[in-house]
This record gives C-alpha cells, sequence and structure tokens, in this order.
C-alpha cells in the first residue's frame, strides 16, 4: 500500500533501540553538507566538475615534482636546503595556487557546481597540504612585488613630521625681542632747571 509505505519504511528504519540506520544517515548527510562535497561534482552530481578535475591533476603534478627533486637532493644536500625544489617546481606551485584562487572567486558566485559556498574539503584539503610542504617543508617562499611601494610609503609617512617642523621652522618669522631701556628720570637738579625754562 502506497499510503502506507512512508509508515513502513520508517518503522524499519528506527525498529531497533539505537535506531543505527537513521543515526548514520544522519552522520553522512550532516558530513557531506559539512564538507561542501557537492561543490566538487557537477549540477546533476552525474560526476567530478571539469575546475576539480583539473585542480587535481595539477595537485599530483607538484606532488610528483615535489618528491622527484626532493630525491634527488638528499643526496648532495642538506635537509634544510631544497633550492632544487623550489627552482623546479616554483612554475607548477604557482599554476596550481592561481587555479584554486581562480576555484574561490568563482565558487562566490556560484560556481559549476551551483553553491555558492567554501570549496569542497577535497580541494582545500589537497591545497592546504601543498602550501605547508612548500612553505613550512621546504622553506620556498616567493617574493613579495609588493615589498617596494610599502616601504616607500611607510618612509614617506614616516618623514612627514620631520618635513612638516622643519618647513614650519623655517617659514615662520622669527620675532627678536627688543629690549626697550626705560628713560631714567632726571636729578631734582635738571628737573628744576626744565621747570625753569618754561615758566
Amino acid at each position: 500500500n502506497s499510503s502506507e509505505s512512508h509508515n513502513c519504511a520508517k518503522s524499519i528504519l528506527t525498529s531497533d533501540r539505537l535506531q543505527i540506520v537513521v543515526t548514520l544517515s544522519v552522520f553522512f548527510n550532516e558530513t557531506w553538507e559539512a564538507a561542501n562535497c557537492a561543490n566538487c561534482l557537477k549540477n546533476n552530481s552525474e560526476g567530478l566538475s571539469n575546475s576539480t578535475v583539473e585542480f587535481l591533476d595539477l595537485f599530483n603534478k607538484s606532488l610528483t615534482c615535489f618528491e622527484h627533486n626532493f630525491q634527488g637532493q638528499t643526496v648532495y644536500l642538506s635537509p634544510n636546503n631544497y633550492t632544487e625544489v623550489c627552482k623546479n617546481c616554483n612554475e607548477t606551485y604557482k599554476m596550481l595556487n592561481d587555479l584554486y584562487n581562480n576555484l574561490q572567486r568563482m565558487n562566490r558566485q556560484g560556481g559549476e557546481s551551483g553553491h555558492s559556498t567554501h570549496l569542497c574539503i577535497d580541494v582545500e584539503d589537497a591545497m592546504n597540504i601543498t602550501r605547508k610542504l612548500w612553505s613550512r617543508t621546504f622553506n620556498c617562499s616567493v617574493p613579495c612585488s609588493d615589498t617596494v611601494p610599502v616601504i616607500a610609503v611607510s618612509s614617506f609617512i614616516l618623514f612627514l613630521p620631520i618635513v612638516f617642523y622643519l618647513s614650519s621652522f623655517l617659514h615662520s618669522k622669527q620675532k627678536k625681542r627688543i629690549l626697550i631701556l626705560p628713560k631714567r628720570i632726571q636729578s631734582n637738579a635738571s628737573l628744576v632747571n626744565i621747570q625753569e625754562k618754561y615758566s
């Protein structure tokens, strides 16, 4: 009976005391949602999206490059010196990083999957692993292109007060104090003489 099928399914799923099937179903659904797994798939969930396939392919190339150059160096160089990895894998890492940034930007606008949230956990974890290897393990760093403008602007701002006070000092009129000596009252004899002249 189709009208009773829902109740029948419910009674089968909740027949045991722990309701293990329902608990597992809820757990897997919540994990799927929390990990944004749908964002790795096409709209109709037929398979991985093209961007995810491209990213995972580039991720595998990066790891292969790291492994290949790392093995070649261990014989000759100390463990802290991985210049060959940094030099030979720089292009692959840069392409992977750029692709990840583009995927993030696309996903905010509702990319291939149609979901406008975070990227799926597989892509985010893969990028985190790659960045950790690149920066912490191999100690590779890309010089920041904004360093020179930042230093220039900071220096300009630091010197503004000095320029202000210096120009204020140079352009202000320095008033020199002129001491005016008070006239002393002349002696009584000279006052009498002055009074006699006028009288």
